[in-house]
């Protein structure tokens, strides 16, 4: 880790991709905190817009060397390029560059009490209802979100207390920057592989980032990899949550109702505490809520506070997103792109009581879509329609000589078409009422969403 006394020698940071779910949080906390930023990107968006209008026109659109400016250090996110002009401009003018995950980690170091929330599934929604619970709570916390929390409007929240609550990415080991407080450790599963290679790579990461906690990790206690993982760490207290016996918080009499809504009795040590009632569907997100619960509860929050703030938690962009409702047909987005994500998020689509679940699936990554293909067809089987798009390659190339099609080959039914237009299209061809169109993928497949909606409006006109 580099060093952590960088920003108490600086003012003046230039962000590259800015725009980025997690560049912008912290770029946004150190503007508050007195800090003069500007940034760059290449493609214009809500969160740019966002920007412009709290701060001013800090950003600019396109790489160009002279957007650093007088910068002290560069900030670049893991998708930039080596040789991107302002990252060769600033390493020409000695100017420090930073990796997103390590101004992390000393944005985190900032703080007395730092909440890092880890896992391969569930992050998002996990950081965005412990920031929910102790912001209700009057905790007034910080939090650096990798999605928008519909209740702030945004992915990023500044507070003026000691506690940030931080999403923490496994991928190329970014967690290991941050040395939290408190760590919570939802799940492990086989993910990244492009990079960990294998899932006791994983494993012994997670176990790095236990080891890397001073005070409390809220770990899974129904999930085997995450058990492995916590074998022989003693350096902080451990509780854990799940469904199973034993759990130091528990789910109890859990019951799904009408309109994508669970409810159930939380407890501890086997006392219950209150009920709880969400308002986002899925047993994913119960356990999610349950990890959140545990957090708060730790903290001392009291628990008719844990339920009234997790009852008005209205979910995260992206996460089973409801984009509108068009002659009895609904239209919706997730970012599930792994195939327990997709699993779950799927299983929980078919028992909301729709007609027929169509799903709109834009795989990402070669590597990911090679390694788990047969997983991938395993989940995509589970709605009544499955609709591939191309693969989108991110950072790769296909040398893995895999292809949309032989994912379909697999799904019964599968459909693949490769454009946005051609599944849009089929989609509103084939959608009755009472039917869900969901779009899902981790890469830019909400367009394909908007698409849809876009279209639906101009028909009712």
């Amino acid at each position: 880790m580099k060093d952590l006394s960088i920003l108490d020698k600086i003012k003046r940071l230039h962000f590259v991709g800015i725009g980025g779910s997690g560049m912008c949080p912290i770029a946004e906390i150190l503007l508050h905190e007195g800090y003069t930023i500007t940034g760059s990107d290449i493609n214009e968006s809500d969160t740019l817009d966002r920007i412009r209008k709290t701060y001013g026109e800090i950003v600019s659109m396109g790489h160009r060397a002279e957007n650093i400016g007088d910068a002290e250090a560069l900030v670049y996110t893991a998708a930039v390029k080596a040789d991107n002009p302002e990252l060769l401009a600033a390493k020409e003018r000695g100017i420090p560059c930073f990796e997103r995950s390590e101004m992390l980690g000393m944005l985190a170091a900032r703080y007395k009490n730092a909440i890092a929330v880890s896992g391969t599934h569930g992050k998002t929604t996990t950081t965005a209802m412990i920031t929910q619970i102790l912001m209700d709570s009057g905790c007034d916390p910080s939090a650096v979100i990798g999605g928008k929390l519909t209740a702030i409007g945004s992915n990023a929240r500044i507070g003026k207390s000691d506690t940030v609550v931080l999403e923490a990415c496994e991928y190329v080991d970014s967690f290991l920057q941050i040395e939290p407080q408190v760590a919570v450790i939802l799940n492990i599963d086989a993910d990244h592989l492009d990079y960990f290679k294998t899932l006791d790579n994983i494993i012994r990461s997670f176990r790095t980032f236990a080891r890397q906690t001073s005070d409390l990790i809220v770990a899974c206690g129904d999930d085997e990899n995450t058990r492995k993982a916590l074998e022989g760490v003693d350096n902080a207290k451990i509780v854990t949550f799940g469904f199973g016996e034993g759990n130091d918080y528990r789910a109890e009499n859990l019951s799904h109702l009408p309109g994508a809504r669970a409810r159930f009795t939380l407890c501890k040590n086997e006392t219950p505490l209150c009920e709880i009632e969400l308002r986002v569907p899925g047993r994913h997100n119960v356990l999610n809520a349950l990890a959140a619960a545990a957090v708060a509860d730790q903290y001392g929050v009291e628990s008719e506070e844990i339920s009234a703030a997790l009852g008005r938690f209205g979910g995260v962009h992206r996460r089973f997103e409801i984009l509108g409702h068009f002659n009895g047909i609904t239209v919706a987005d997730d970012f599930a792109h792994h195939p327990t994500e997709l699993g779950a998020t799927l299983t929980s689509a078919m028992e909301m009581g729709y007609r027929k679940v169509f799903a709109l699936f834009q795989p990402h990554t070669f590597s990911r879509t090679a390694m788990l293909l047969d997983d991938f067809a395993r989940v995509l089987s589970i709605p009544d329609q499955a609709v591939v798009s191309e693969i989108l390659p991110v950072r790769e190339t296909n040398t893995y000589g895999i292809h949309a099609r032989d994912l379909t080959a697999k799904i019964p039914g599968g459909v693949y078409l490769p454009t946005f237009e051609e599944i849009a299209d089929y989609a509103i061809a084939n959608a009755e009422p009472g039917d869900l169109i969901l779009t899902i993928g981790g890469g830019d497949v909400y367009k394909c969403a908007n698409l849809i909606v876009k279209k639906y409006r101009e028909m009712e006109k």
